[in-house]
């Protein structure tokens, strides 16, 4: 699984072959706990603290066009392009 970015210890990785939440998405994982995001930064499944929760969507407002051209990519079969971190 590609990790695409990683900031405050959250790790972010992208693969779209999921049959159970199909949509575009992408995985944080932090603590030792693990979350499916939308694009725009909506949990579908698993969990995060509330923090990293709040981090994550805001990373991923601020990338969505990138989080979108990397969920294109992976369907093509291309590699992903890392996706900077929050400051």
């Amino acid at each position: 699984m590609p990790r695409v970015s990683s900031f405050y210890g959250i790790a972010i990785y992208m693969y779209w072959n999921e049959a159970h939440h199909a949509r575009p998405h992408f995985h944080a994982r932090y603590a030792g706990e693990a979350a499916s995001i939308d694009l725009v930064g909506e949990l579908i499944a698993g969990s995060l603290p509330r923090r990293a929760l709040v981090l994550v969507a805001e990373w991923a407002d601020a990338h969505r066009e990138e989080l979108e051209a990397n969920w294109h990519r992976d369907h093509r079969d291309e590699p992903l392009l890392p996706i900077d971190p929050l400051p």
